[in-house]
């Protein structure tokens, strides 16, 4: 299971006993994996101080797990094409020995492996100066995460809305990517290149036909581009004179005029955007994804095929710039952004879990400081009723009132603010890592 309890219970002899025998029946019902959770020794200056502070790492502690999740789905968006792969990029950077600080280590190993970091937040330190330096390093990683996938989206919108004009059917579709200068009569006087897509069981009858649907057609100029599973499309020149007329008999026999007037200078800029969107996604963000997957389309079905005739640079049959970019490997600034500062928050949220521990256990046991935390990894989703029923009976004398009231619901504990079925007798609170569920 991906998750785990945090508990504490007071140092002295008889609670020491209390947790020996909570590990021994613990582990003869194979109920929970337990181990001892390290918490150095802080300043704890006055019980007030330690009251307002309780509450605000109760919401730190909230806003963390928030931003954790919210940078794990980034992640997960991100990793478009390789979805399967998200979990082993979801990873905390050392913790484990000093030695090891360099390492990626995954999520439950160090949580069960924690040791609290005295470089980036000193113990010495007051316990506000601490809460006040793990609050401003997760606002600012929120506010880069805000800023960072704002730019992502809106470079993926972008690209989404030009990748559209690529896909569909004949009539709908970008045809910047199908025709090409040779395909036209250009700069011409008297005479156009007309697009017309013809349904496939009339090609026979376009051949036949298309001279005589008006006059001052030249002969022989239709030849096929493109096409599509329902139809293809054909050039044909004819003087401009006669356009509305050509049109109004092309209908008539169901073949459709494609309004398309054939300009190099668009055509470059729309396939040099696309271009530019697909190398920002993937220099810029994710060298190893596509927005798309390679071979897909919004609409497979209508997938063009173009013919190349005449033009050896041409793509090939069913190729698109999509295609043609060479897929990269790696990742690029976002996905790396996203790992790092995951990992950096991550390991945030479980100090701010040892904070909370160390504050609630000097609030419920009192002064001198002496505590023992322990971290529980239930085995089983169907045995966590039975783990808290050992864990009340265990250390029921800590609190009878708080024992009682997890029995009887009815039952009031003064003073206390959180409803019954987060308080019990001993400190506890809930870690899961099951941040993409």
């Amino acid at each position: 299971m991906s998750e785990f309890w945090l508990i504490s219970a007071p140092g002295d002899k008889e609670n020491l006993q209390a947790l020996e025998k909570m590990n021994t029946v613990t582990s003869k019902s194979n109920l929970s994996y337990n181990t001892k959770f390290m918490i150095p020794d802080f300043k704890v200056g006055t019980l007030d101080s330690l009251v307002g502070l309780s509450d605000e790492l109760g919401k730190l502690d909230i806003f963390a797990e928030s931003l954790i999740k919210r940078m794990a789905q980034s992640v997960v968006e991100v990793m478009e094409d390789a979805k399967g792969k998200v979990q082993e990029n979801l990873l905390a950077n050392g913790g484990l020995k000093e030695k090891m600080k360099c390492l990626k280590t995954d999520l439950t190993s160090f949580v069960t492996h924690f040791e609290w970091d005295m470089a980036k937040y000193p113990a010495k330190q007051p316990l506000v100066s601490v809460a006040d330096t793990l609050a401003k390093q997760l606002a600012q990683i929120e506010m880069d995460l805000k800023s960072r996938t704002a730019a992502y989206n809106t470079l993926k919108t972008n690209l989404e809305n030009l990748e559209k004009k690529c896909t569909g059917n004949l009539f709908t579709r970008t045809l910047s990517d199908i025709v090409s200068k040779e395909d036209f009569v250009l700069d011409s006087e008297y005479l156009i290149t007309l697009l017309v897509i013809v349904p496939k069981p009339s090609y026979a009858q376009w051949q036949k036909t298309y001279e005589s649907l008006s006059d001052m057609v030249v002969p022989r100029s239709t030849k096929l581009i493109a096409e599509d599973n329902e139809g293809g499309l054909f050039t044909v020149t004819l003087f401009r004179k006669v356009i509305d007329d050509f049109k109004t008999k092309a209908k008539e026999n169901k073949f459709i005029v494609r309004e398309f007037y054939y300009d190099e200078k668009e055509i470059k800029r729309e396939r040099e955007e696309m271009t530019r969107l697909l190398s920002d996604k993937k220099q810029q963000y994710q060298t190893s994804c596509v927005a798309l997957k390679k071979g897909s389309s919004t609409f497979p079905d209508h997938k063009v095929k173009v013919t190349p005739l005449g033009n050896p640079d041409r793509p090939a049959a069913g190729q698109n710039g999509r295609e043609r970019e060479s897929e990269g490997e790696g990742e690029g600034p976002l996905l790396r952004w996203l790992k790092v500062n995951f990992s950096e928050a991550f390991i945030a949220w479980i100090h701010i879990k040892a904070l909370r521990v160390f504050v609630e256990s000097v609030l419920r046991y009192g002064l001198p400081v002496n505590f023992q935390a322990v971290l529980l990894q239930p085995h089983k989703k169907s045995s966590t009723k039975r783990l808290r029923e050992v864990l009340n009976s265990v250390f029921r004398h800590l609190d009878e009132v708080a024992a009682a009231s997890i029995l009887d619901a009815s039952v009031e504990i003064p003073g206390l603010q959180l409803s019954n079925q987060d308080y019990f007798p001993y400190v506890y609170f809930h870690i899961d890592l099951g941040l993409l569920d």
